[in-house]
């Protein structure tokens, strides 16, 4: 059975989750209270290792599943709507070794079984884009911290809704955006936010491209053996099985492509250097041919943003491996990229710190996996919160809606609604299957 709502009507509550509301409503909150904030002093012990589940088996999962610090944590069970796919991933990690208990992890067919039997300290929210949030979610409600990739959202109401679940329940939230624990990146963001380097003229951000329409006529095929589809799905409108939609990267209605993939790291480093965490630019607008930045190549889709600052971020510069922009200061100019600083002139970075290790093919997240642990002992912020995560990928959707509008937008970052605008406004919050609703 598909487990399409926060609680299924016919779902009976655990002990645990008893105990846990029951302590919190002592507290006056509705949300239960992780083991990691009931041990001694707050905090997890010298000697016990985070209890660690995952939420989805594809790609990147397997990645961080092998980052985990063994002497810190360790994975026990594992939840996808994909019965082979999560075998196969199981069984991957078997074959790589390294885990000391992987023969006891336990397998689930969705994530509220998991929380429903499992003592978790934290869980691990890989899944794809469009069911994110709401799998973000219900790990809140079932009381623990959660380390989720990026993009955190597809759309921007949706991320207000996971922020505002997150502060209720005073739980760690940690955002995949990686390069927030990464020494070259925090020194050239700080850089820039400081005014070390003057005045920020104009900042080129990689003009990443955004996904195509699904077709309205698809074969139907069929369905594989043990995959929930209809639970795979989640909000967005059910579709008949077609193998092409697993590729769900390439569909509009499943993500914001490039653009919030790969371009949420960028923008990252952007609203981080421009000292914007908690708000965004003012103002969007397509850039003509005309206006085009020379030296920046020949592709369509350039949208410029304006801070109320005045600053413009426009993006220009052809796509790169790992997001990134250049900073047109004063003093100079710096480009910020994944674990790469350049600048002109070069005694602008003469203090840099060195890189961190190379990531190699697998981009290694081990000291961002650190920091979301380091911060489910202390309960400080993470690297990069709920917060810093929703207000990255909220720019990437106002990019894309731009585009999708052709015209030029205002956009108040405080109320998170376009300025006179009803037609762009109706793109913020977006409809969602019955079933699949976020928790207000």
């Amino acid at each position: 059975m598909s487990q399409t709502s926060i609680f299924p009507m016919n779902h009976s509550p655990s002990r645990r989750r008893f105990l846990g509301t029951a302590l919190a409503a002592a507290a006056a909150s509705p949300f239960i209270i992780p083991r990691s904030v009931l041990a001694q002093n707050g905090q997890v012990g010298a000697n016990d290792r985070i209890i660690v589940g995952f939420v989805g088996t594809g790609g990147r999962a397997r990645q961080l599943m092998t980052h985990i610090p063994k002497n810190r944590a360790k994975i026990v069970a594992v939840a996808d709507y994909w019965r082979q796919k999560m075998v196969d991933a199981v069984n991957e990690k078997r074959r790589e070794g390294g885990f000391d208990n992987i023969d006891q992890w336990k397998l689930y067919d969705g994530d509220l079984e998991m929380y429903d039997k499992e003592k978790l300290d934290c869980s691990f929210v890989i899944t794809q884009d469009f069911t994110r949030t709401l799998a973000g979610c219900r790990a809140i409600l079932a009381g623990v911290d959660v380390y989720a990739e990026k993009a955190l959202t597809t759309y921007i109401a949706e991320g207000r809704a996971l922020v505002n679940c997150v502060r209720k329940s005073k739980q760690i939230f940690q955002v995949g955006s990686q390069q927030r624990s990464m020494r070259l990146n925090r020194y050239g963001c700080a850089l820039v936010r400081e005014g070390k380097l003057g005045k920020v003229n104009l900042v080129l951000a990689r003009n990443y491209g955004q996904p195509e329409l699904i077709p309205k006529e698809m074969p139907k095929h069929d369905i594989p053996d043990g995959f929930d589809w209809d639970a795979w799905q989640g909000p967005t409108e059910y579709r008949e099985f077609n193998r092409d939609l697993l590729n769900w990267m390439r569909w509009q209605e499943y993500n914001g492509g490039d653009m919030t993939n790969w371009g949420a790291h960028g923008v990252d480093q952007i609203q981080w250097a421009m000292g914007a965490d908690d708000t965004g630019p003012v103002e969007f607008r397509p850039i003509p041919r005309e206006e085009w930045s020379p030296n920046t190549g020949d592709r369509d889709g350039r949208v410029a943003a304006k801070y109320a600052n005045g600053v413009e971020v426009r993006f220009e510069l052809d796509p790169g491996p790992a997001g990134g922009a250049v900073f047109r200061c004063e003093k100079g100019n710096l480009e910020i990229n994944r674990n790469i600083l350049r600048a002109n002139p070069q005694e602008l970075i003469a203090d840099a710190p060195e890189p961190d290790p190379p990531e190699g093919p697998t981009w290694i997240a081990v000291q961002h996996i650190d920091n979301f642990f380091d911060c489910i002992a202390t309960r400080e912020l993470p690297a990069a919160d709920v917060e810093v995560g929703h207000r990255s990928v909220s720019f990437c959707h106002l990019v894309n809606l731009t585009r999708r509008l052709n015209r030029k937008l205002q956009w108040d970052p405080v109320a998170e609604q376009f300025i006179g605008d009803d037609e762009a406004n109706a793109l913020v919050d977006l409809p969602r299957r019955r079933g699949y609703e976020l928790p207000m």
